[in-house]
């Protein structure tokens, strides 16, 4: 196990330096001279040739890249151009946070209503609850998420009042739509490789040999069907946890939460490149760790993986 990590670690070392070389890259394929767009459009020459002098764009490319690696490695990600703080500050003082946390619960709560509605399906196959299920499923992928959060705060706290509108962290309501309408399209996902992974191994010959032998049926779906089923289900999840870190721009704009997506996008409009070049190598690294853990987490749940 301690030697298929090690391999692992190595193996992302590539992964990493695509990310940092895509994410460096962006701030010269981006139109027209960067140090204009960030300058603004009423500098001077003196004040154009002064910012792409402090941002090091009259070095040869290969120098800019190497130096913006090695910058990244200590953990300086360059100054914010609007705040003239240090990028990995106004990251991680709390919006980074913030998106995490809306992340791992709209994950939670799509894991804990895919693989229900999954086992629901596939052990009643082929009947009007698995039909159901299958539909609710097709609207939950169908929905965006903008429209979702609409309709959600316009009956649960427009009409009802139970829940607020906007917001996050001081109370548990607040967390509640928003985890929903981040999650929707994420446990009809889970929902529905679920229930194709489970038919696939409910008709396993040690399956009917269980059954056969007299094993209860909770005991058979649970213990050694579900076992068995999750591991692509595993997969999604960690494909479906970096694709929430993106979703959550659009989740954060409708319930007006403070978090990096939004961050993100405020600084797009502000030209404020530092930034925006910081928390995407954020997000990036962020989602090649929840892929090594997925790895991890294989053999976790079926020690006969060859992890060699």
């Amino acid at each position: 196990m301690f030697v298929y990590i090690i391999r692992r670690l190595l193996q992302t070392i590539p992964v990493m330096i695509g990310v940092t070389l895509a994410v460096f890259l962006m701030i010269h394929l981006i139109p027209g001279d960067a140090a204009v767009i960030m300058a603004g459009e009423q500098a001077n020459p003196e004040q154009i040739e002064q910012m792409r002098e402090n941002l090091g764009l009259n070095d040869p490319l290969h120098e800019q890249y190497l130096r913006y690696v090695g910058n990244a490695i200590q953990g300086d990600l360059g100054n914010s151009i609007r705040t003239k703080r240090p990028v990995v500050n106004e990251i991680f003082d709390s919006r980074f946070w913030v998106t995490v946390q809306l992340a791992v619960i709209g994950t939670a709560l799509a894991v804990l209503i895919g693989l229900v509605a999954g086992v629901i399906s596939a052990t009643k196959k082929y009947t009007f609850t698995d039909t159901g299920v299958m539909i609710l499923a097709l609207f939950g992928l169908s929905m965006p998420n903008f429209w979702l959060g609409i309709m959600l705060i316009y009956f649960f706290s427009v009409n009802l009042g139970w829940l607020p509108v906007a917001g996050w962290g001081t109370s548990w309501k607040q967390m509640v739509l928003p985890a929903i309408t981040l999650g929707t399209g994420g446990a009809a996902i889970i929902a529905r490789m679920t229930r194709s992974s489970m038919l696939e191994v409910l008709n396993q010959d040690y399956i009917r040999t269980a059954y056969a032998k007299g094993v209860s049926d909770k005991l058979v779906i649970y213990k050694h069907a579900l076992r068995n089923a999750l591991i692509p289900v595993v997969t999604v999840v960690g494909l479906q946890f970096g694709g929430l870190l993106g979703g959550a721009v659009v989740t954060e704009s409708v319930f007006a939460i403070n978090g990096l997506g939004r961050f993100i996008i405020d600084s797009i409009k502000a030209h404020d490149f530092p930034m925006v070049q910081g928390a995407i190598l954020v997000c990036a690294l962020l989602f090649v760790l929840v892929n090594f853990l997925v790895d991890i987490t294989y053999r976790l749940i079926n020690k006969r993986i060859d992890l060699n």
